[in-house]
């Protein structure tokens, strides 16, 4: 097995980080470059960018940037998604993107983590777990997913959490590390406004 197949792999690995295969990560770093400074209204062209960088795009995910990845074939977007601005993923392992996920500006989703003792992070040891968002999952500002973990189908991480641990379907979730607060229910619909947006009967 080499290392690109084992970082495809959806189990975790600890490995040197100097075995990795560094040139998908500058190729994955000049797709990010080009994404982010592409021009807002030509869509086309992101679409075009994303279907290179991404492991699985099958152009429905609305990315805006800033955009940041490790290598980008470890990303499956599987759907339709929303990633809003300043999002990083470190994809050293696979991670996996629902149907239906709105991902809010600042969250880092990092399969990639250190060891504790200093001397083996100095000496650059790698350890990554692989990340399952589930379908139509919410995630706030500013959270952080961390490796080896799995959000539930439809649960709402709420802003600023740390996910450290598996989050169940159909849950609010908040806090550092961030837990279970309570389920949604149908309490939580909201009714929305319907304005008259016909000029004749203003």
């Amino acid at each position: 097995m080499t290392y690109l197949e084992m970082m495809k792999q959806d189990k975790p690995y600890c490995c040197s980080d100097f075995n990795l295969p560094h040139d998908e990560q500058i190729t994955a770093k000049n797709l990010c470059f080009e994404f982010n400074n592409t021009h807002a209204d030509n869509e086309e062209k992101r679409k075009e960018i994303l279907s290179k960088l991404l492991g699985t795009f099958d152009g429905n995910a609305v990315i805006n940037p800033i955009f940041n990845c490790d290598y980008g074939f470890n990303i499956h977007i599987h759907g339709f998604a929303l990633i809003n601005h300043n999002c990083t993923i470190l994809d050293t392992s696979p991670v996996h993107i629902g149907n239906g996920c709105f991902i809010a500006p600042g969250v880092c989703i990092s399969a990639a983590s250190h060891p504790i003792i200093a001397k083996q992070r100095n000496n650059g040891i790698l350890i990554s777990k692989p990340i399952h968002i589930g379908d139509d999952v919410w995630i706030g500002a500013n959270v952080t997913v961390c490796g080896g973990v799995t959000i539930g189908k439809g649960s709402v991480i709420g802003a600023g959490s740390v996910v450290v641990k598996d989050i169940p379907a159909g849950a609010v979730a908040v806090g550092n590390p961030c837990r279970v607060m309570r389920k949604i229910t149908e309490a939580d619909k909201v009714v929305p406004v319907e304005l008259d947006n016909n000029p004749e009967n203003a």
